[in-house]
């Protein structure tokens, strides 16, 4: 069975990956138990899930929900067909589900705004969005799921007041400053807050996702580097926490309109 299989994300308790089966044929796969919690996603075409005995049919309208533990089969009765896995560690669902990560039984269904927020993950991956946005987006994504089979869950652990949600921002923002490497759930060990609720929280007290409050950050840094005449813009952008010096450039482009030897010329000249 060729399966064509790109991975997106791949760190900090997440990983999201994106597969195509050309040519799966029709039967039951042999059974094996299922080792982690994942969502898969339809993009295009049905498959058939057995989960202990149970058959279903999966498909662009639906979320097959893998619970640890559970012996399961799949097959593909109408032949090719792609789908998006989203897998959440242990420790990471723990803390998105009050600190039990076990999922309650139950059927979970791809609506509108999970349908939406799939397309923008992967929208948002395919244009080299940095892993703390695909790490946010793929949190959303699996809470707008989970929120069907534990919403009780989900709000656990959430702040109450306006002024420890305030706190809170504030804590996340002075952690941000001193390490601008941080990804979604190690911020949110540091700040005591589950990865859902901080990036919820501190959208509504910043007006922005977190990515987009920790490139500000990193272009500053840039231009502060380049002001001093900084010229080895690989060392910087290793040094303000981009993946390599293009990541940098994109960023840098988007928020000044030129790329940062350019930025260079005119802060200097200026």
């Amino acid at each position: 069975m060729p399966v064509e299989r790109r991975t997106h994300l791949d760190g900090d308790g997440l990983r999201v990956t994106g597969v195509r089966c050309e040519d799966p044929g029709c039967g039951w796969t042999e059974p094996r138990a299922a080792g982690e919690f994942g969502l898969v996603l339809v993009r295009q075409g049905v498959f058939r899930s057995r989960v202990d005995g149970v058959a279903r049919l999966v498909d662009a309208a639906s979320v097959f929900v893998e619970r640890p533990g559970q012996e399961q089969q799949f097959a593909h009765p109408q032949g090719a067909d792609a789908y998006t896995e989203v897998v959440v560690g242990e420790s990471s669902l723990a803390s998105l589900l009050g600190g039990d990560p076990r999922v309650p039984e139950g059927l979970a269904y791809c609506t509108p705004d999970v349908s939406f927020a799939h397309r923008m993950l992967l929208s948002r991956a395919a244009a080299g969005a940095d892993s703390l946005e695909l790490a946010e987006r793929s949190t959303d994504v699996t809470v707008r799921v989970l929120a069907q089979l534990a919403p009780e869950r989900l709000a656990s652990g959430l702040p109450r007041t306006a002024a420890a949600r305030a706190a809170l921002v504030d804590a996340a923002r002075g952690a941000l400053a001193q390490d601008l490497g941080l990804g979604l759930t190690a911020l949110g060990q540091e700040v005591g807050c589950s990865p859902h609720h901080l990036s919820r929280i501190f959208r509504a007290g910043t007006g922005v996702p977190l990515a987009r409050y920790r490139n500000r950050l990193r272009v500053a840094l840039v231009l502060e580097r380049l002001v001093q005449g900084e010229s080895d813009l690989g060392a910087l952008a290793a040094e303000s926490g981009f993946s390599d010096q293009s990541h940098m450039t994109r960023v840098v482009r988007e928020a000044a309109g030129v790329p940062p030897g350019r930025v260079r010329g005119l802060l200097r000249g200026a």
